[in-house]
C-alpha cells in the first residue's frame, strides 16, 4: 500500500500550529450578542419566583429568558442514534435545578460585561430541597429529582423515574449461583470508579447567525452536527430545512462534546432577536455544567477451579447518572458488552444493575463510554484470583481469554453481532499482545515484585482489552468525492474531526483506492448542508464505518473514471490500466488532468461525483495488552509509574503515526484516572476541584516512559483491514496500574483514584 499504513501528516496541523482561526468562537460574528447562563447555587431545589424586570431594563440587554419564556418540550441532549436510547428528561429551561451550576436563566447582551451584570440583577426565590448525593442511597430515595410530567424513554430501557432509576438491564447466560458453588477458588469483590472530567483544550463554544434566507446557522464545536441539527429542530420547533450546524476544528472532545451543551441558547436567541450570538464556557463551567464519566460501583464475582480454568463471571453495576439521565443505558451496558467476552469459555456468566439519578454534574460520553470502568473491576478481580490460586496473571489470561476464530454468548445476547447471531473473532491477536507487552516489560523477571531499596519496590502489572468498532445496525457514515478540473478530487464526509485525525486518514483511505496522494484529496467535513450524512465521532466508528463510506465511494469514482477514459479513448474499459495518474491502452495514453478537462470544458461533458454509505454490521474489537512498571516508596505511599507498555491490535493502521498519538493519548487520560484526577464536592453537593488548580491531570513530568506497538492484523470487514484505535487506550490503566500497587505492596486498591494515602492506609492495616 502507498498510501495507508504509512505515517501521512495531519492535514490541518500545519495551519492549526500557525494560529490560523480556525475554531468554533474564531468565526463567530464580530458583532455578536454575549450569551450568559446564570445557574443554580443550590444541588436541588424549585424556582418558587424569578424576576428579571432589572435585568431586561439595563441598557444593552437584548433578551433574558427564563423557564416561563421557553418552549416546554422534553429532549436528550445526548447526541446519539435516533430513537435516543437516552431519556427524554431534559427542558431546555425549568422550574426545578438539579444540581450545582444547573440552568435558571439566559441573558443575551452587547458586550461580557453587561451580561454579567445583567446575571447579577436576577432576583431568585428558590424552595430548596433534599439533594441525594451519594448515589448508592438514590434509588427510591425520598427526595425525587425527576417528579415533573413530560419526560420519556424513547423505547423500554428500564426508565423509573419516580424511583431515580434512569435505566436498568439484566441478563445472563447458564446458573451462574450454581456454577460458582461449584469452583474450588472465588473472589467476591466490589470496585468503584469515580467521575472524571473530560478536561480538553478547548471549552464547549457554539454562535449563531441568520443567513440572507433567514436561516439559522449554527458554528458548534460539536463531535455530532447531524444530532445537533435534529435535537434542536424537534425542540425548538423548527424545520430541519431552516437549520444548518457547521463543525470548524474542534480542540478535543474525548466524548464531552457529543451533546448540545450551549447551542439551544444561541439558537435561541439568535431566533428571537435576529442578532448573532455566541457562548463560550469558561473553565468552571466546562467542570461544573457539561459533563463527567458515570461513577460506577461494580460488584464483581469469579469463579475458577485449581487449575486456572475460569468457570463464571457475575457483573453487577450501580451507576451514577448525576441529574440526566443522557447516556445512561449505553454507558452501562458498554461496561459489560466490551469487557465480559474477553473470557468467552465461561460455563455461566451474568451482567446487570441500574443507572440512578442523583444531584451531581450530569454524566454522559467520555472516552472508554463504561468499558474503562468495567476493565478496572474485572481485570483486578482477576488478578485476586490468581493470588489465591498462586498464578502467573499473564498465564492465567492465556489460558481463559478470547482467541481468534472464537465468539462469545454475550455478544449476541447484548447486541454485537447481526439479528441475535454472536459474532465471530475474524481478527483478533490479543495472544501475540500478551507475549509481546510481557517481554517487552521484562514480566518474567519482574513478577511479582523486585526490591531496589530500603523502602522502595517496584511492581508489574497488567490488563487485556478489546472495545468496538461502531455500533453495527445503527450508526451510518457516507462521503461524497468530486472530480475536479485538472485531476484533484473533493472528499466531503460528514465525519468530525474532533482532533484525532480523521480528515487525515479518510483523505488517505480514499487516495489508495484511487491510487493517488493525499495532497490530491481536498477534505471538507461535517456541514449539515453540504456534507452527506454522518452520525459523528463517537463509539470509535470513524476509521471502519466512516472509513468504509470513503472506500465505497472511491471505489465508485474509480470505475466512473475508468468508464469516462473508455469514452475517451474508445476502447473497452477492460483494455484499459489506470494507475491514479494516466490511463493507457496498447495505443494511446490519457493522463487523468486531461481527461477531467475533457469533461469539464469540451468533451463528453458531465460532473463525475460518487457517494458511498455504510453501516457495519458487525463491529469488530480492536484488542490490547497492557502493562506498567511501577515504584513504591513505603514509608510515603507515594509511586512512580516508570513505563507503560501497550501492545494493540487495531487491524491495519491507516496512519500509524496517528495511531500512536491514540493510543498514548488514551494511556495517558487513562493514567488521569487512575492516579491524578480526584473529584472533590462539598456536603452540599458543590463541586470543589472545579479548576486545574484543583483538579490534577497527568503531564509530561508524570508520564516517565510509554513503549507502543501494533500487532501485524487485518479485519476483512475494515477499509483496508483497519478497526478502531481511538478508544482502546483508555481502558487498561486503572486495572494496570492497581495490580502492579498489589504486586508490589500487597495493597489491593478497590476504589479510584490510587493515591499514596490509599496505599499507606493498605499498608498499615497489613502489619
Amino acid at each position: 500500500m502507498k498510501t495507508v499504513n504509512h505515517k501521512t501528516p495531519s492535514l490541518g496541523g500545519k495551519g492549526i500550529m500557525m494560529g490560523r482561526p480556525a475554531f468554533t468562537d474564531d468565526l463567530a460574528d464580530a458583532n455578536s450578542l454575549i450569551v450568559k447562563i446564570l445557574r443554580s447555587p443550590h444541588a436541588f431545589a424549585k424556582i418558587k419566583s424569578i424576576d428579571v424586570t432589572e435585568a431586561r431594563a439595563l441598557p444593552g440587554v437584548e433578551l433574558v429568558l427564563t423557564h416561563h419564556d421557553v418552549p416546554r418540550t422534553s429532549f436528550t441532549r445526548a447526541g446519539q442514534g435516533y430513537p435516543e436510547p437516552s431519556p427524554h428528561d431534559k427542558f431546555i429551561l425549568d422550574e426545578y435545578v438539579r444540581y450545582v451550576g444547573d440552568e435558571v436563566a439566559c441573558v443575551a447582551a452587547v458586550s461580557e460585561e453587561i451580561a454579567e451584570k445583567a446575571l447579577s440583577l436576577i432576583k431568585v426565590e428558590y424552595e430548596v430541597l433534599e439533594p441525594v448525593l451519594d448515589f448508592e442511597k438514590a434509588k427510591n430515595n425520598a427526595s425525587v429529582l425527576h417528579p415533573e410530567e413530560g419526560i420519556k424513554e424513547m423505547f423500554p430501557i428500564g426508565f423509573l423515574p419516580k424511583q431515580n432509576v434512569a435505566a436498568s438491564y439484566a441478563m445472563h447466560v447458564g446458573d451462574v449461583d450454581k456454577v460458582l458453588a461449584q469452583c474450588d477458588v472465588t473472589v467476591t469483590q466490589s470496585f468503584y470508579s469515580q467521575a472524571q472530567a473530560h478536561a480538553m483544550l478547548e471549552p464547549h463554544c457554539a454562535n449563531a447567525r441568520l443567513d440572507f434566507q433567514n436561516r439559522l446557522v449554527i458554528y458548534t464545536s460539536t463531535q455530532t452536527p447531524f444530532h445537533v441539527r435534529r435535537i434542536l429542530s424537534q425542540t425548538l420547533a423548527v424545520p430541519l430545512s431552516k437549520i444548518r450546524v457547521i463543525k470548524p476544528r474542534v480542540g478535543g472532545g474525548f466524548g464531552g462534546k457529543q451533546a448540545l451543551h450551549g447551542e439551544m441558547f444561541v439558537a435561541l436567541v439568535t431566533l428571537r432577536t435576529g442578532k448573532p450570538s455566541r457562548i463560550a464556557f469558561d473553565r468552571k463551567e466546562v467542570f461544573e455544567s457539561s459533563y463527567t464519566r458515570h461513577p460506577m460501583r461494580i460488584d464483581m464475582r469469579l469463579g475458577a477451579m485449581k487449575d486456572g480454568t475460569l468457570k463464571a463471571i457475575d457483573c453487577q453495576v450501580l451507576s451514577d447518572t448525576g441529574a440526566y439521565g443522557e447516556h445512561a443505558l449505553t454507558v452501562f451496558m458498554v461496561a459489560g458488552s466490551k469487557v465480559l467476552p474477553l473470557y468467552n469459555k465461561v460455563d455461566a456468566v451474568a451482567f446487570g444493575g441500574e443507572v440512578v439519578y442523583t444531584n451531581h454534574t450530569p454524566a454522559g460520553a467520555y472516552r472508554g463510554y463504561g468499558a474503562i470502568q468495567g476493565n478496572y473491576a474485572l481485570e483486578s478481580a482477576v488478578d485476586m484470583l490468581c493470588a489465591k490460586l498462586k498464578m502467573d496473571p499473564a498465564e492465567f489470561r492465556k489460558k481463559n481469554m478470547i482467541r481468534e476464530g472464537e465468539t462469545s454468548p454475550i455478544f449476541a445476547i447484548m447486541g454485537e453481532g447481526t439479528e441475535g447471531t454472536a459474532m465471530n473473532m475474524d481478527s483478533c491477536k490479543l495472544d501475540y499482545c500478551l507475549d509481546r507487552g510481557s517481554e517487552l516489560i521484562g514480566w518474567k523477571k519482574k513478577f511479582p515484585r523486585v526490591v531496589v531499596g530500603p523502602h522502595k519496590v517496584r511492581g508489574v502489572g497488567m490488563s487485556i482489552a478489546m472495545q468496538g468498532s461502531g455500533i453495527p445496525l445503527i450508526d451510518m457514515g457516507s462521503a461524497t468525492i468530486k472530480l475536479n478540473d485538472d485531476g484533484f478530487y473533493n472528499l466531503t464526509v460528514g465525519a468530525t474531526d474532533i482532533g484525532q485525525g480523521s480528515d487525515t486518514i479518510l483523505a488517505q483511505i480514499a487516495a489508495e483506492e484511487l491510487m493517488t496522494t493525499v495532497d490530491k484529496m481536498v477534505v471538507y467535513s461535517s456541514d449539515t448542508d453540504l456534507t452527506p450524512f454522518d452520525t459523528g465521532a463517537y463509539a470509535s466508528s470513524t476509521t471502519f464505518v466512516s472509513g468504509n463510506a470513503v472506500l465505497n465511494a472511491a471505489t465508485k469514482m474509480k470505475e466512473l473514471l475508468l468508464t469516462e477514459a473508455s469514452l475517451s479513448l474508445q476502447v473497452p474499459v477492460s483494455e484499459i490500466t489506470f494507475d491514479g495518474k494516466t490511463f493507457k491502452t496498447k495505443k494511446a495514453t490519457l493522463s487523468l488532468s486531461d481527461l477531467a478537462n475533457h469533461l469539464y470544458y469540451n468533451e463528453h461533458q458531465k460532473q463525475l461525483t460518487a457517494t458511498g454509505s455504510y453501516v457495519g454490521h458487525k463491529s469488530p474489537p480492536p484488542f490490547m495488552a497492557g502493562f506498567a512498571e511501577v515504584e513504591v516508596d513505603t514509608e510515603t505511599g507515594e509511586f512512580e509509574i516508570l513505563e507503560y507498555v501497550s501492545v494493540v491490535d487495531c487491524g491495519t493502521p491507516i496512519n500509524p503515526g496517528l495511531a500512536k498519538g491514540q493510543v498514548e493519548g488514551g494511556i495517558t487520560q487513562g493514567v488521569g484516572m487512575a492516579c491524578f484526577e480526584d473529584v472533590k464536592s462539598s456536603p452540599k453537593g458543590k463541586l470543589l476541584s472545579n479548576s486545574f488548580l484543583y483538579y490534577k491531570i497527568p503531564t509530561t513530568l508524570d508520564i516517565k516512559k510509554l513503549t507502543t506497538e501494533f500487532a501485524q492484523s487485518y479485519d476483512e470487514a475494515g477499509p483496508f483491514g483497519a478497526k478502531s484505535v481511538g478508544e482502546i487506550g483508555i481502558d487498561t490503566p486503572p486495572a494496570v496500574i492497581a495490580n502492579a500497587i498489589y504486586n508490589a505492596t500487597g495493597v489491593r486498591i478497590t476504589s479510584l483514584p490510587v493515591t499514596p494515602e490509599k496505599i499507606i492506609q493498605g499498608l498499615k492495616a497489613k502489619k
